[in-house]
This record gives C-alpha cells, sequence and structure tokens, in this order.
C-alpha cells in the first residue's frame, strides 16, 4: 500500500525488525488500520490472489500445510460478500465442527480477518455466517450431503477437499445448486490425496489451479519449516503436506489410494477379537530403539469375518520401555485378545520387555523367514477380496502400504516400513491361520 507515495508495505520489508515497532507508532490510525487491512495488494501473495478474468468457475489451491489456503479462502469470501449483500455462500468443511473450527473462527477465518466495523456475526443455531450488510453463507458438513440438495448459492469455499468421507456426492450436489447470479464460482482449498473426487475436479471445465508449498509462507516460523523438510522431505507424505502433490500409485505396489479410500468404513459394534501387531525397532532393546520407529497397528475382526484396521499407534525413538508402553496401551484401549510381535531382533529381550510394561499381556512372538513384501501379499489379497476396511484415515500407515511393491522392494518413505509390517502381522494372526504362519516361526 501507499501513502503520500510512499510505498509502507516496502519501507517495512527493508526495514531491520528493532525498527518497525518505533514506525508503526508513528503512523496515523487511519493508515496503521488500512495497513493491517489490505489484503489485495498489501499482504497477499500472488497464489493467494483469485485468478483475473471471468472464464474460470473453479479455483484449486493445491497447496502443502501453513501455505496460507484458509486466509486466501476467507479473504475470498470476504471481497464476494462485501461487493454483494444478497450473496448466499456455501462453506463446505468434512465436518460442520470443521466448518466452524477453521473457516469460521480460526485465526485465519472470517471472523478474524473482517474489516473493521464488518465482522459478520456467527448463528450457530442456523449454521449461518451473517455479514452487516446482508450477505449470508451457510454452513454445510461433507459428511452430510443431502443438506447440499436443494439449496441454491453465487459462490462457495471448500476446504480440505481430500478430506471430505462423502466427497463424491457432496461435490455433486454443491455443483448442482450453483445456479444464484451471473458467475456463480466455487474456491477449494485443500492438501491434496488422490482419491476419486480430487481427480475429477481436476479434470472440471473451468477449473484454474494455484500451486505451492509450505516453505512459500515468509511468515512461518522458520524453525518449524526446518523441522517439517528435515522429518519429512523427500518423503511421499512429504511431497503431499509439504509441497501438495498429489502423489500417485507406484506401478506393481501391492496397495492402491484408491483401493484404501475404498475400503474406509465405521468399526462395528460387537468385535469378536482384537489383536495388536508389533514391529519392534532395529536393536530392539537398544535405547533409543536403534532410530527406527516401532509399528504398533490394532485389527479387529467381526462376526462375518471382516477385518478392521483400529490404529496406528507407532512410535519414533522411542527407548524400550517407551515402545513397549505404547503397545500395552494400545492393547488395553482396544481389548485386545493378543499381541503378535516380531522376535528376529532382540528375541526373548523382546518378550522380556513387554512383559514388563503390562505382565498380564497376552502375547506372541514369531520369527520371519520370508521378507516384508512377500509376506504383505497374502494380506493384500485380503483387501483385495473385501476383506478388510480401514476405521479412518491413517496415513502414514497407508503411504508404507502404498510403498510395497509386488516381487520388488519398498519405495515408500522411511528406511522401513514398521507400520505396514505390524499390519501385517496382526492380520496374519487374525485372519490367515495355519496359512498365514507358514512364512513364520513361532516362538
Amino acid at each position: 500500500m501507499t501513502a503520500g507515495g510512499r510505498d509502507i508495505l516496502a519501507e517495512l520489508a527493508a526495514m531491520p525488525e528493532a525498527e518497525r515497532g518505533t514506525f508503526l507508532r508513528r503512523l496515523t490510525p487511519a493508515i496503521r488500520r488500512e495497513l493491517a487491512e489490505r489484503w489485495e495488494g498489501g499482504w497477499a501473495r500472488a497464489g493467494q490472489v483469485a485468478p483475473a478474468g471471468d472464464d474460470w468457475r473453479i479455483w484449486l489451491i493445491r497447496a502443502g500445510r501453513g501455505f496460507g489456503k484458509t486466509r486466501a479462502g476467507a479473504e475470498w469470501v470476504t471481497g464476494i460478500a462485501a461487493a454483494d449483500p444478497r450473496a448466499a455462500i456455501a462453506l463446505v468443511g468434512a465436518t460442520a465442527a470443521d466448518v466452524r473450527r477453521v473457516m469460521i473462527e480460526g485465526p485465519s477465518g472470517l471472523r478474524a480477518v473482517a474489516k473493521t466495523g464488518r465482522t459478520p456475526r456467527y448463528v450457530m443455531g442456523r449454521g449461518e455466517v451473517r455479514w452487516p450488510n446482508g450477505a449470508i453463507a451457510y454452513v454445510y458438513s461433507a459428511d452430510a450431503p443431502e443438506q447440499l440438495r436443494g439449496p441454491e448459492h453465487s459462490a462457495a469455499w471448500c476446504d480440505e477437499l481430500a478430506k471430505w468421507r462423502r466427497g463424491d456426492a457432496a461435490w455433486d450436489n454443491l455443483m448442482m445448486g450453483m445456479r444464484r447470479g451471473t458467475r456463480p464460482r466455487v474456491l477449494v482449498t485443500t492438501t491434496p490425496r488422490p482419491t476419486n473426487l480430487m481427480k475429477r475436479v481436476l479434470r472440471a471445465k473451468g477449473l484454474v489451479e494455484t500451486r505451492g508449498a509450505t516453505r512459500d509462507n515468509p511468515f512461518l516460523p522458520q524453525a518449524f519449516v526446518d523441522h517439517v523438510e528435515d522429518s519429512y522431505g523427500g518423503t511421499l507424505l512429504g511431497r503431499q503436506e509439504l509441497e501438495g502433490d498429489m502423489v500417485e500409485d507406484l506401478a506393481g505396489a501391492l496397495w492402491s489410494r484408491a483401493g484404501l479410500e475404498a475400503c474406509r468404513a465405521p468399526v462395528p459394534a460387537g468385535l469378536v477379537r482384537v489383536v495388536v501387531g508389533v514391529d519392534p525397532p532395529a536393536g530392539a532393546i537398544e535405547e533409543g530403539g536403534g532410530g527406527d520407529a516401532c509399528g504398533i497397528v490394532a485389527v479387529g475382526l467381526d462376526g462375518d469375518g471382516i477385518g478392521y484396521v483400529l490404529a496406528d499407534a507407532s512410535v519414533a525413538a522411542a527407548s524400550p520401555e517407551g515402545w513397549a508402553r505404547a503397545v500395552a496401551g494400545c492393547a488395553a484401549q482396544h481389548g485386545a485378545d493378543r499381541v503378535v510381535a516380531e522376535a528376529n531382533q532382540g528375541g526373548a529381550m523382546v518378550r522380556s520387555v513387554l512383559l514388563a510394561a503390562d505382565v498380564s499381556l497376552p502375547l506372541t512372538l514369531v520369527r520371519a523367514s520370508r521378507g516384508k513384501v512377500a509376506r504383505a501379499e497374502p494380506v493384500a489379497t485380503l483387501y483385495q477380496r473385501g476383506r478388510m476396511r480401514h476405521g479412518g484415515r491413517f496415513e502414514a500407515l497407508e503411504d508404507e502400504m502404498c510403498g510395497l511393491v509386488a516381487g520388488g522392494g519398498y519405495q515408500g518413505p522411511g528406511r522401513s516400513p514398521d507400520r505396514a509390517d505390524a499390519l501385517v502381522w496382526a492380520v496374519t494372526e487374525l485372519m490367515l491361520g495355519p496359512r498365514g504362519v507358514a512364512a513364520v516361526r513361532r516362538l
């Protein structure tokens, strides 16, 4: 912004931090307010400003976490509300709670970015956000797609599309109602996952896409950026969550991401049996566990012979006592009937460490005689036959599963598929019976 021919933002950017406070205090209240509230031509980066022109219908911001997607969405909606007192705007999140917590009341949400004197009022009981000029936004949950059947909207903001569990139905109902006004438009802000809906949106006519990475936001603490890039940079998870890349399936992988999306289902009551699988870290009895993760995955079985992944309780860089307590806690939380742990490294000491964490723990030790990929293939077959479900999203586990390649090795994140191996041990014990233990020797 400029004042009296001066570019104040440029002056601030070039100024030593110690001098900025003094500089700001010398500005008039009106200029300070204008400085704080200026978005386009002010604080917004290029990827946070709506595309120019009239020939687009969907604006997709596909970017890593912390890029500034929520702020861009809130500012876009705020601008529409200010320009059109008759605006009817849809706010769609994975759940209604997500809409309220992030899109409306979050630190970059609609109320936080409102201009002085124009803060919208959130009427929770009606699921409405009302601006002083009469513009209204309506709250919708993608988990309840029927709510979107019927209402008409002039604009819509869809947040974290990749998290929508009933996404296709919610999207279709929303788009059928985008018929109010002369140019109804939709903004999608999301960190991507290769879901069917994401692929549909990317193929949509009238789409303009903005890409961005976590590091592109200069206002994030550098310590945070350094940490996440050191921890996840170069991994499949990092490409997706930090770079905003759509991570597609590997050729020949035992599991596909679309297949895992299709097997999500609520966990039924009254599971007949629960097993916790454990892949102890390399150097299992050494302090710190050798630096690898300890894979800990709980799987349950219902009365119809369908398996359900209940939890990924894996821990990284924990002491033997630490990961053993995590195993015991997972078993207790899910009422496990048995814990199955690989004992190739550590042997009897694995038993001692686990029993020390909970003396009542029902425990079976197994020793692998085949590689991780070969052990995983019968479990992958259960998924292909529709006998496995995921009772939630287990991103780190699923990234490892999709990194196991038939007839090959492991091409997923990290050095070893510890979580996926824990899953394999649990499912083998729970569902494959004598056929599943041909490649293991019980101790």
